[in-house]
């Protein structure tokens, strides 16, 4: 790796850990704190809220100065691809795409740059690369990858339990209700 790209990856690596870090500061210290964080994830269906802020303060700070300093790079990578996941697939998918409409383009673009750090490696100007400890490539790319998926899917497994579309009052309201023909609700004619 040329030293320009290796100031490149060093940029995208700081700027991304920064986010990181204060995205994990914002959901303890900003707006509701660590209560409001819980209700959100609470609202989400997660189960635990407030170990659930309390996991997402952990691990966005954490994997966000790991990349800041250039260690554990690929595990760094895939605890950002995991918490970009659960986000992308419990808050952002069902609003489309755009950004702009609370969708899933932002978290999408923080996963794959991260995915594509844990290909790259971390650069010279690392912790890793000090410490000769440096795992990039497919291996890199694979573990940023593959432990994202495996995380998010024992997470979602543990505590995701979303609600379920209200059931009608009595089977006899909901024989009425599905007939096409006239029905009859509280003593009014519909149909």
């Amino acid at each position: 790796m040329t030293n320009a790209e290796a100031l490149a990856v060093l940029v995208v690596r700081v700027v991304l850990g920064v986010i990181m870090i204060a995205h994990g500061l914002n959901h303890w210290r900003g707006g509701g704190k660590i209560e409001g964080t819980a209700r959100w994830f609470g609202g989400l269906g997660l189960r635990h809220g407030t170990l659930q802020a309390w996991m997402s303060v952990v691990t966005e700070v954490g994997a966000g100065t790991l990349l800041v300093l250039g260690l554990f790079t690929p595990l760094a990578c895939a605890a950002i691809v995991s918490v970009m996941l659960v986000a992308g697939l419990l808050a952002h998918r069902p609003n489309g795409f755009f950004v702009f409409k609370d969708g899933y383009e932002y978290v999408l673009m923080l996963a794959v740059v991260s995915v594509a750090l844990g290909v790259l490696g971390p650069g010279k100007f690392s912790v890793d690369h000090a410490a000769d400890i440096e795992v990039t490539g497919w291996a890199g790319g694979g573990i940023a990858l593959g432990v994202a998926v495996v995380a998010t899917a024992g997470l979602l497994a543990t505590f995701w339990r979303p609600e379920r579309p209200e059931s009608p009052e009595s089977p006899e309201l909901s024989a009425k209700t599905e007939d096409p023909a006239v029905t009859r609700v509280a003593g009014q004619e519909t149909g």
